[in-house]
């Protein structure tokens, strides 16, 4: 069992040569410009290698992008070998990272907060006070209701 340490220095390892091997390396138009490596985790037996990527472009774009990978993976695991120099390279699964669809869930979210705050606003507009402006007793002020 290889320490934490190891499986993350290969896992930046893997992240920085897919990620230029896929830029430079691979004359595939599937993958292009618009595959972004992300994320990359090995296991504790650096036996397996989990690599996230996004996808800039529409449903369609991401499917021939994830075809690509599928098809570029013994290209990707031997530059892999060759750079990171260990007794067995790691295998490569391609996970397409949730990252903009969080990132969208999200914004929409917060869009519905300042919609809600909007209405409140103007709800409360022309409100006032139910105990008058300041409602707390002040030092001096004599107090004949008790």
């Amino acid at each position: 069992m290889a320490d934490n340490a190891r499986a993350k220095k290969l896992a930046d390892l893997i992240r920085e040569v897919v990620a230029e091997k896929l830029q430079r390396g691979i004359k595939d138009p599937r993958l292009g410009t618009h595959v972004t490596i992300t994320d990359t985790r090995v296991t504790g037996d650096l036996r397996e290698a989990t690599v996230f990527y996004t996808v800039y472009g529409d449903d369609e774009d991401r499917a021939s992008a994830a075809a690509g990978l599928e098809s570029a993976k013994g290209i990707l695991r031997s530059a892999v070998g060759r750079a990171a120099g260990t007794k067995f390279t790691p295998t490569l699964a391609f996970v397409a990272d949730a990252l903009p669809e969080n990132a969208r869930t999200i914004e929409d979210l917060l869009d519905k907060a300042r919609a809600s705050d909007a209405q409140v606003r103007e709800a409360s507009s022309g409100a006032t006070f139910a105990g008058g402006a300041d409602p707390y007793k002040k030092q001096g002020e004599d107090d004949t209701a008790e």
